[in-house]
């Protein structure tokens, strides 16, 4: 698929999700060849984490509400996101990381996996022997 057809569905299900009622549960997906596209309104409670894991396809997330901090496998942090930021995850166990609320507020994250078909949304990762800075 190409890099626009990815980033029209990418968007077109970022809107949809958007223009759902609050406080709905929303998870959307569905197949195109073999890939598996799902959408996921994902909330990170004010002092909890994701979990170190990794993902086996492309992850898109948009910060809809808080500040998401994120860490790799050093547990060094690799970026932190406001609320109106993008980011994306690669694939594969070598992009094992951690994502952290450091705030006060829920950090509440729109997400469109990009997956091979049949894969699970992420994979729980070993800790990685460091405590993020």
């Amino acid at each position: 698929m190409s890099h626009t057809l990815r980033a029209a569905v990418a968007g077109t299900c970022l809107v949809g999700l958007s223009l759902t009622a609050p406080g709905v549960a929303r998870a959307v997906q569905h197949t195109i060849g073999d890939k598996d596209y799902g959408l996921r309104v994902i909330t990170i409670p004010s002092g909890r984490a994701t979990g170190w894991h990794y993902h086996d396809g492309t992850l898109y997330a948009y910060v809809k509400q808080g500040t998401l901090t994120r860490f790799d496998a050093t547990c060094a942090p690799d970026g932190v996101y406001g609320k109106g930021s993008f980011l994306e995850e690669p694939p594969g166990a070598e992009h094992v990381h951690l994502g952290e609320n450091r705030g006060t507020t829920d950090v509440v994250l729109e997400v469109l996996y990009v997956l091979p078909h049949g894969a699970p949304l992420s994979r729980d990762a070993v800790v990685p022997g460091c405590t993020p800075r």
